[in-house]
């Protein structure tokens, strides 16, 4: 002992008239320092607990006492020690009058205050240098704190000076390290809570480790009553009356975090961990306890605190054989004996075995002289656990997987958890950890149920390396955990993910690379759903299955406001419907820009009918009123992206000789046409309970911002044929109605073909459509080839080119004429206006460009740039560019646009010659 332990060795020079003392005496002297005062309380306790030290080594390696006798001795002393500083405690705050327990000769009865010790305290299995895990609870309700008592101040307070005391360290050493982490939720909860809290979470959000955590609880200081009552409330929480074979699966979620607790890889025995490593303690105590859960509620005599007596217990009842029992016991016997001497040479919190020359010390330390033959036993030893704990845990999957350890229970992180997140990827692993942990305390909604729960933890491994691998592992694990906090249950969500695989992968790639489309899914995480459905993946729904859908939601008789919310609620998820496709590259751009505009037209088409609906009530209708929409720009084109506005002229006609509406508040014509469109716009724009939908920009209206916002058909028809400018005319181009009265859809239609079909000057339209540009290169200047829109050679040249071509040869060639850019050049090219390479390239670079743009505005609302943007993004560009990656998509862009520039100069003129 001299040699092996220099703590013992000091200890035993310190006091040698103590080396014969007797148990009893010393818990006689701890209990009675309750009478200190609190200065001398500190003191006299850390001597006590040096001849204790003394005592029990001396006990232990003179095989006085037996294992279980050493920790029952460590045990009771804790006990005595602890109980003595709250009587203390107790008392100091009795005599400053400000806490009246009832019983002053027995300080802690009725008191209102107990502590529990927790896992091998609370078994009475304390180690040589355990540390002491508690948790401390006080009854919100008592009657020994005046009325007006702040009852929780009061409480956290006290367990504040309890810590001190029992761990503060001086040179008398100290006397027990205290951990209060095992209370619920740790980092969001105070060191003392009430009885009536701690209920109420333990029997709504407890977990399964919690749950075993709780075989082990003792009320061991304080009201010891309060605290058996609370143990018995907790019962139904701990023991399942009903679990049986065939609820085992309500703990395979335990299975798992025991699986994949640290240290649980080969077994070295230099340096491995008795405690926490592979074949180790914590393995036997796990064993014993994952039984006890499975079969406790059923069987009460398997509900005791003790390893070995439960071992015993399970082979009593069947569930483990003899040998088993036998062989468990033994190592478990073992592997404490040589703990406890790990821990006796500097009265260190040690679990693992000596390394190099101290390794034959150690050995000689528990027994064995000879260093080969302890190292051959300690590996048996481990080896025996292992193999009977594997039979147990066989049939569980491991919670880490290929990746690493990945155990978020308890109340702090562990080691290797972290540096598994660190490996997936993840730079703030810590942050990450806490948070999970978090999840598992039940603080969001989604999680607050058992077996949400239980599923995320089956999940997890999944859910991580998905998100890891989807391109930018922090921002998409916090996107996630936005998500998460959004949902209102969780059981179906986790379910969804976990049986299917390729949902998750396609999640994190949305949390990884499109931040715009996962905050409408956090907005709207129902629209997740959808994408389960069987037809998800098919071709996009048409104008017309869309609208079936939206007359279901919205009836003819629904309010107005009802309406909006509904056509949000619509409206985005046919939008995400459409993103995720992009994203997935299930479908083309066209597809994609079609896809969006048919969402806009059926949302339109169904407001329109409700804005109608709502004004008659008020205003009647209007004599031979009729009125339509008309979309340009992107929507007219059916080239919308995800990001896009709404561009839109409102037309409408009547009876020649109506004055005003028929409705019992009238309104002339103009001024009802008028109250309709600005109402049609909030409906569209408006931001309600169920978010925003489009912007609208109604700027193309005849005589643009100074015009009215709804214009008649003949004042349309006669500014467009006599008015209307150069950059008008090519804005028509890309018109096209998309709701209302069909007849006068008809009669737009009739009219924008008579104009655009018009013989006009082509020197004078090639001027202005070169002037024009050349103004926006002036006004701004792209200094990145990424701003695809106005960048020279860029999204707005190739549609120029189009618009120019359908203006100055529709007059011949009416045939060339169509709202989509696309469309346009293969009928400019069959129309023979446009050459064969020339088409081909314009329809190259368009494709090109709407690829990439519709990834972009799906993606983000900034400006794009490569050196910045997300990894997944960067690698998503690449695909969509079809490249390599995102150097050589932009070298690509720079390519095409350079051919543009080459072909607008060429078809139109160049704009960096007007002055």
């Amino acid at each position: 002992m001299y040699e092996a332990s220099p703590y013992l060795r000091q200890l035993l020079l310190d006091q040698p008239d103590h080396a014969a003392e007797s148990l009893e005496k010393l818990l006689v002297e701890t209990a009675a320092a309750q009478t200190l005062p609190l200065l001398e309380l500190g003191p006299a306790l850390r001597k006590l607990k040096s001849r204790f030290a003394l005592l029990a080594a001396l006990s232990d390696l003179g095989h006085h006492w037996t294992l279980d006798e050493v920790t029952s001795a460590i045990t009771k002393f804790a006990d005595a020690a602890i109980s003595s500083c709250v009587n203390a405690l107790i008392l100091d705050a009795r005599a400053s009058g400000k806490y009246s327990p009832p019983h002053p000769e027995d300080p802690g009865k009725n008191c209102g205050y107990v502590i529990l010790a927790m896992g091998k305290h609370g078994a009475c299995e304390l180690n040589y240098s355990s540390d002491v895990d508690l948790i401390v609870l006080y009854d919100a309700d008592t009657p020994c704190l005046p009325p007006d008592a702040e009852v929780a101040k009061f409480f956290v307070r006290l367990t504040q000076r309890l810590v001190s005391l029992l761990q503060e360290q001086t040179a008398d050493g100290y006397v027990f390290r205290t951990d209060l982490r095992l209370r619920p939720d740790p980092r969001a909860t105070q060191i003392a809570i009430s009885i009536q809290s701690a209920e109420q979470y333990y029997l709504n959000l407890g977990q399964n480790w919690e749950r075993a955590a709780y075989i082990k609880a003792r009320p061991i200081a304080g009201d010891i009553a309060l605290g058996e009552d609370f143990l018995k409330t907790l019962q139904p929480y701990i023991w399942r009356k009903y679990l049986d074979f065939a609820a085992i699966a309500d703990v395979q979620s335990l299975i798992r975090q025991i699986h994949a607790v640290k240290g649980h890889g080969e077994i070295a025995v230099e340096g491995h961990n008795l405690k926490l490593g592979r074949g180790g303690i914590r393995e036997i105590e796990f064993f014993v306890q994952t039984q006890q859960l499975i079969a406790g509620g059923r069987n009460p005599n398997l509900r005791g605190r003790r390893t070995c007596d439960m071992l015993d217990a399970l082979a009593e009842a069947g569930w483990i054989n003899s040998e088993t029992a036998s062989d468990m016991k033994a190592a478990y016997t073992m592997l404490r004996t040589w703990e406890h001497r790990a821990q006796m040479q500097n009265d260190e919190q040690t679990h693992s075995i000596p390394t190099g020359q101290n390794f034959a010390r150690f050995a000689v330390f528990c027994g064995i002289a000879d260093p080969d033959g302890f190292r051959a036993l300690v590996r048996a030893t481990l080896e025996t656990v292992r193999k009977h704990s594997s039979r147990l845990f066989e049939q569980s999957s491991t919670l880490g997987g290929d990746a690493g350890s990945l155990v978020f229970t308890g109340g702090e992180d562990d080691p290797e958890t972290l540096e598994t997140l660190t490996r997936m990827g993840f730079a703030q692993a810590s942050e990450m950890s806490a948070t999970i942990r978090g999840w598992h305390f039940g603080r969001y909604a989604a999680t607050r149920d058992k077996r949400a729960r239980e599923a995320l933890t089956e999940l997890m491994p999944k859910l991580l390396t998905a998100l890891a691998n989807s391109g930018d592992a922090d921002r998409a694990f916090r996107d996630f955990d936005s998500f998460l906090k959004g949902q209102p249950a969780g059981v179906q969500l986790f379910a969804m993910l976990k049986t299917n695989p390729g949902l998750l992968d396609l999640l994190a790639q949305i949390l990884g690379t499109a931040p715009r489309l996962a905050e409408g899914l956090s907005h709207q995480p129902r629209i997740l759903e959808a994408v389960l459905d069987p037809g998800f993946f098919g071709p996009l729904p048409t104008r017309e299955n869309l609208t079936q859908i939206a007359a279901a939601l919205v009836p003819p008789d629904l309010p107005l406001d009802e309406a909006m919310d509904r056509m949000r609620i619509f409206g985005r998820e046919q939008k995400f419907r459409v993103g995720v496709r992009v994203l997935s590259e299930t479908v083309s751009a066209e597809q994609a820009g079609s896809g969006f505009a048919h969402v806009a037209d059926t949302v339109l088409q169904t407001l329109l009918q409700s804005v109608c609906t709502d004004i008659a009530r008020s205003h009647g209708t209007v004599d031979g009123g009729r009125v339509a929409v008309l979309a340009m720009g992107k929507l007219g084109g059916e080239e919308m992206t995800a990001g896009s506005d709404l561009d839109l002229i409102v037309i409408y006609d009547h009876a020649q000789d109506c004055a005003a509406s028929n409705g019992t508040r009238p309104l002339a014509p103009s001024q009802y046409y008028t109250k309709l469109t600005q109402r049609l716009v909030t409906a569209v724009s408006a931001a309600t309970a169920e978010g925003e939908l489009y912007e609208v920009d109604m700027r193309l209206r005849p005589s643009g911002s100074k015009g009215p916002v709804a214009a008649s058909l003949a004042s349309f028809t006669a500014y467009q044929n006599e008015n209307a400018w150069t950059w008008e005319k090519l804005a028509l181009t890309r018109a096209r109605p998309v709701g209302g009265d069909a007849s006068l859809c008809r009669h737009l239609s009739a009219v924008i073909n008579s104009v655009l079909s018009s013989k006009r000057d082509e020197a004078t339209t090639r001027q202005d459509v070169v002037s024009m540009r050349g103004l926006m290169l002036r006004e701004h200047k792209p200094a990145s080839p990424w701003d695809i829109k106005r960048v020279r050679g860029g999204l707005v040249e190739v549609e120029f080119i189009a618009q120019f071509l359908q203006l100055i040869n529709a007059n011949q060639h009416p045939g060339c004429l169509d709202t989509n850019t696309t469309a346009a050049f293969a009928r400019l090219r069959d129309c023979g206006v446009l050459e064969h390479g020339a088409a081909n390239d314009l329809l190259e670079a368009t494709r090109l460009y709407q690829r990439l743009t519709q990834l972009l505005r799906l993606c983000i609302v900034s400006d794009f740039d490569p050196a910045t943007a997300l990894v997944g993004l960067n690698r998503a560009v690449a695909l969509a560019a079809q490249t390599p990656d995102v150097q050589a998509a932009e070298a690509l862009l720079r390519d095409t646009q350079g051919r543009v520039t080459l072909l607008f100069d060429q078809l139109v003129g160049n704009p960096q010659n007007i002055s």
